[in-house]
């Protein structure tokens, strides 16, 4: 695979910021389930600075593929993940506790592989 670095990197980048919103997301739900109900309003807002991420992760990852002529499959992960994730936020503002749960810990494991993989796998060489 043939990619210029930007593209390497931005792609690194907004997985990394993605994965770190997740993880975000389960302490502030872990902090929440204890008692702290202040920390629902936070969990909430950053879903939606989290979901943005995936978004412009999905764009580096459409861009990786053309023009940088790379495997269209990180394409297909992040478009994946945008949708698991609308599901995942729908999931949580009607309440559905017993699939949010879940569901988010399936996210957390697909967006870490996928940042490990941008990391480890992915080279970026000068166009």
């Amino acid at each position: 695979m043939k990619s210029s670095s930007w593209i390497v990197w931005s792609l690194r980048v907004t997985a990394t910021a993605h994965l770190a919103g997740v993880l975000g997301q389960a302490a502030l739900a872990g902090l929440f389930v204890t008692g702290d109900v202040d920390l629902l309003a936070w969990h909430r807002d950053n879903a939606g600075v989290t979901h943005s991420m995936l978004y412009l992760q999905l764009v580096a990852a459409i861009l990786l593929w053309r023009p940088g002529r790379g495997p269209l499959w990180p394409a297909l992960v992040s478009l994946g993940l945008v949708v698991v994730e609308t599901v995942q936020v729908a999931l949580g503002q009607w309440r559905v506790i017993e699939l949010h749960f879940p569901l988010g810990m399936t996210i957390f494991g697909l967006s870490a592989v996928f940042t490990v993989w941008t990391w480890r796998a992915l080279r970026a060489d000068a166009a």
